[in-house]
């Protein structure tokens, strides 16, 4: 069986690496991801330009993977309908450096390259870790989603549905288990920073800093 593998933190990110050899424990894997980072940009999809692939070597046993001048939209959209010659059984996106939870799912990447799998009727996963500190450590997420990829493909999942997955950056020994949540509400606040260029005309940098007013612990900003 064959198994899609994408991001939004382009083709040379290591969670990417680490998440596709994961993989490759229960099947064959195809890399098809962004050729740079791509964090951010939703569900875009690339009309106004050509979009061209570059293979790009990968370890054994995938030996090669693909990045695209594109989003992750783009990606799996052009992995289904033109370079891969079988079916995947799965799509999974990820391992995003940073968690994806409550209201800003919907500006990821990440969640969007899932988001196209189940567009496309095929069961689909995004994966994030919840971390900020450097550098991260993408083994265990990859060897639990690894876990996950089998139990979602041997039971499925019903139509319409995607799997958010949020992994916290702590040792194995202490995560305490698995949680099935709902979205919570977060925002960003003072994101606008002004600034002068060099010939003194203004422009504006996208900043921030999370506002999580949802403190609900049955959702995954509460949790």
């Amino acid at each position: 069986m064959l198994i899609l593998v994408t991001n939004d933190d382009g083709i040379y990110a290591p969670g990417l690496k680490a998440l596709s050899l994961a993989l490759t424990s229960i099947g064959r894997v195809a890399v098809v991801a962004p050729e740079r980072e791509r964090s951010a940009v939703g569900h875009g999809i690339t009309m106004h330009k050509p979009l061209r692939v570059t293979e790009v070597p990968w370890p054994d046993p995938i030996g090669k993977a693909m990045a695209i001048n594109g989003n992750p939209a783009d990606c799996v959209k052009l992995a289904l309908e033109a370079l891969l010659d079988e079916k995947p059984v799965l799509v999974v996106s990820g391992i995003n450096r940073g968690e994806n939870v409550g209201t800003y799912v919907f500006y990821s990447g990440t969640v969007s390259g899932a988001i196209e799998g189940c567009i496309n009727g095929l069961p689909s996963l995004a994966v994030s870790l919840a971390g900020e500190e450097e550098p991260l450590d993408y083994s265990f997420a990859a060897r639990f989603t690894a876990l996950l990829a089998r139990e979602v493909v041997e039971k499925g999942l019903p139509s319409g549905v995607f799997l958010n997955i949020n992994v916290p950056h702590l040792p194995p020994e202490q995560i305490k288990g698995v949680r099935a949540t709902r979205l919570g509400r977060r925002r960003y606040i003072d994101t606008i920073s002004c600034r002068k260029d060099p010939r003194g005309r203004d422009y504006y940098w996208l900043a921030g800093k999370k506002d999580d007013y949802d403190h609900n612990p049955e959702t995954d900003v509460g949790l």
